[in-house]
């Protein structure tokens, strides 16, 4: 998480759920980042080798939206994604936040995990 503001948005599923106490009974995994809202977000080995991402970083700025609609239109009643719409109104344009976060998640990934053991 270097460089990363205390507070950061990343995109998360509102179908999954990773358990904080159930990756504190595994000795070897440590929480990196987490919140009340949103729950557990990265979780690495004690190491550092590995890295668990249960968020969408990944995800471009219509991403969220798309599924919502989708599954309005499946009948079903989504929840509308947070911090997201402006006023929470899927009919206005969303606001990406997490980009910048998502470019330095995955640089900082590269760098120290991938480019530091390539011989």
């Amino acid at each position: 998480v270097r460089g990363f503001d205390n507070e950061f948005y990343a995109p998360h599923s509102r179908f999954q759920e990773v358990r904080a106490e159930d990756i504190k009974k595994v000795k070897e995994l440590e929480i990196l980042c987490d919140s009340k809202e949103a729950g557990v977000y990265i979780v690495f080995t004690k190491g550092g080798r590995r890295i668990f991402v249960t968020g969408h970083a990944e995800y471009d700025a219509t991403t969220l939206r798309d599924e919502y609609f989708r599954d309005l239109d499946k009948g079903k009643n989504p929840i509308i994604p947070k911090h997201y719409f402006p006023n929470d109104d899927p009919t206005k344009k969303p606001i990406v936040r997490w980009r910048s976060h998502a470019n330095l998640l995955f640089s900082n990934w590269l760098n120290y995990f991938v480019y530091q053991i390539t011989p």
